[in-house]
């Protein structure tokens, strides 16, 4: 027997609104900008965004917040905290 990967997860755009705290326009600008994976899925054809892409794009932003606060912490360092107090010498 081989062991097959469990078939991925849909969510309605109304779902993952929910879960974003967006609109469901926002939702299908980011399925559109390629953000998010969607298709139309069933009969009649509705979107559905998958749950992993909906995974991924989520950890991005956690990631993204946690590079800026990184940047804005080095930008109010001062000098002395960055490179020391230390007198600078010459090598001779």
């Amino acid at each position: 027997m081989s062991e097959s990967s469990p078939s991925p997860r849909y969510l309605a755009p109304s779902q993952v609104a929910e879960l974003l705290s967006i609109s469901v326009d926002e939702v299908m600008d980011l399925v559109h900008e390629g953000r998010l994976r969607g298709a139309r899925l069933g009969s009649p054809a509705k979107w559905r965004i998958e749950e992993q892409s909906l995974r991924g794009y989520i950890d991005d932003q956690v990631e993204e917040a946690r590079q800026m606060h990184l940047w804005q912490q080095s930008q109010a360092a001062s000098f002395p905290e960055v490179w020391g107090s230390g007198n600078a010498t010459r090598p001779e």
